[in-house]
């Protein structure tokens, strides 16, 4: 099962978590992602974020990132989104 943790960070300090499963494998890694980030997003009442460079090339070699005001449109009250999976 693909799972994935969604925090949101302000001063060093978790507000919100939550975790995404993803039981179906038909679909590919990155389209698993995408929807749980999607999923994640809606449940914090999130717009979702831009993917810049940076958070591609952390992800790809960390399966881990952070997505801050930069990533966002809306204004954030909270100093960053990190997203990393858990479990292939």
């Amino acid at each position: 099962m693909f799972r994935m943790w969604g925090k949101i960070l302000k001063d060093n300090r978790l507000l919100k978590d939550t975790v995404i499963c993803q039981p179906d494998y038909s679909l590919s890694r990155t389209q698993m992602v995408f929807q749980s980030l999607t999923a994640i997003c809606y449940e914090f009442d999130l717009g979702e974020p831009i993917w810049l460079d940076a958070n591609v090339s952390d992800f790809q070699r960390h399966a881990k990132t952070r997505f801050t005001q930069d990533n966002f449109i809306e204004h954030l009250d909270f100093d960053y989104l990190e997203i990393q999976v858990i479990e292939e």
